[in-house]
């Protein structure tokens, strides 16, 4: 009978629960579509052009869009005034968009998810954003689990009064208002994106250390580890090539499913104004502008929105599967 290792089993047991295998796809998508966004055909991310400022979602050329939209404001005006022709003003509106259409090649552009108040292209930023929201959760994780497995598999190995150091160190930090040090960590050292990169990884290593830790302790007496010991292998060897490997199945649940938490805890601090500075923007930035003109223009709250919505929603389903597929035990194994 040929064996089967470890990853092909999981990831056969994965394809078979088909809310992970959707998510696993979407979450390949948004990866792509991130890395690939400088060489696809988009707007440019950061150009402001003030004529196109609101202009809502349509497949059609710009200049039509402003147009229309320029209009039909103006027809909420006469009607307002009690007016049925537009005044000198407005015609000449009218006109120079007009001619503008004919003449200049901005007004050729689409804005298929409309503009913002600087007329920026919503797409475009939205693609640019993801990629920041992105990187930070994956920069957060892995930060997180480096920290986290030095740690917890020094103390669970060690034992002792190493392991007692380390671990009252990790409860003294889990009793520190993280998010409130994050913000005043923000407030005093700036909105620059390496402080981001470090405030959300400061305590986000905890749990993972708390896990390793105990899956040391399990199998740091196990036959296989003694055998190694009897051998002479050393404790670093020890840790690196038997512990590590045998806790990789948690280790990579836990990665997929903090990997959304870090991405909320950025879209949260942006929100509040503390995340990435303009010219750059994430979606937690994007969401916090487009909740300033929800009413009138609500396609710059929902386009960032319910992008970042599938996206976290499709890592969930995608971390419970991993955590289901490499989990023997699992009462939803599959």
């Amino acid at each position: 009978m040929k064996s089967v290792s470890l990853a092909a089993d999981a990831w056969r047991r994965l394809k078979k629960n088909k809310m992970a295998y959707i998510g696993f796809w979407i979450t390949v998508i948004y990866l792509a579509v991130g890395l690939f966004a400088p060489v696809l055909p988009l707007q440019p991310y950061a150009q402001q052009n003030t004529d196109h400022a609101y202009l809502p979602p349509s497949f059609r050329p710009a200049g039509v869009v402003e147009l229309e939209t320029r209009k039909a404001y103006f027809a909420k005006v006469m009607a307002k005034e009690g007016r049925t022709s537009y005044n000198e003003n407005e015609q000449a509106q009218i006109n120079s968009i007009e001619e503008r259409n004919k003449t200049d090649p901005v007004q050729q552009r689409h804005y298929i998810l409309g503009t913002d108040s600087l007329g920026r292209d919503m797409l475009s930023r939205t693609i640019y954003g993801g990629r920041i929201s992105m990187m930070i959760g994956l920069i957060g994780t892995v930060t997180a689990l480096i920290i986290g497995i030095i740690v917890g598999a020094i103390a669970g190995y060690a034992g002792g009064a190493t392991d007692a150091v380390l671990m009252r160190f990790v409860d003294i930090m889990y009793g520190l208002p993280y998010m409130l040090i994050v913000i005043i960590m923000m407030a005093i050292l700036g909105r620059n994106v390496a402080i981001l990169f470090v405030a959300i990884a400061l305590v986000s290593w905890l749990t993972i250390a708390r896990v390793v830790r105990g899956q040391v302790m399990s199998l740091k007496n196990t036959e296989f580890i003694l055998a190694a010991r009897s051998m002479g292998a050393g404790a670093g060897h020890i840790i690196l090539h038997h512990l590590i490997p045998n806790t990789l199945g948690i280790i990579i649940a836990y990665a997929a499913l903090s990997l959304p938490e870090f991405i909320m805890s950025e879209s949260f601090l942006s929100f509040l104004g503390l995340g990435v500075s303009a010219p750059l923007a994430s979606w937690g930035s994007l969401i916090s502008d487009g909740v300033q003109g929800m009413q009138l223009y609500p396609w710059c709250l929902l386009v960032p929105a319910v992008i970042m919505t599938v996206f976290l929603f499709a890592m969930n389903f995608l971390g419970d599967g991993v955590r289901d597929a490499f989990d023997p035990q699992s009462k939803n194994r599959v």
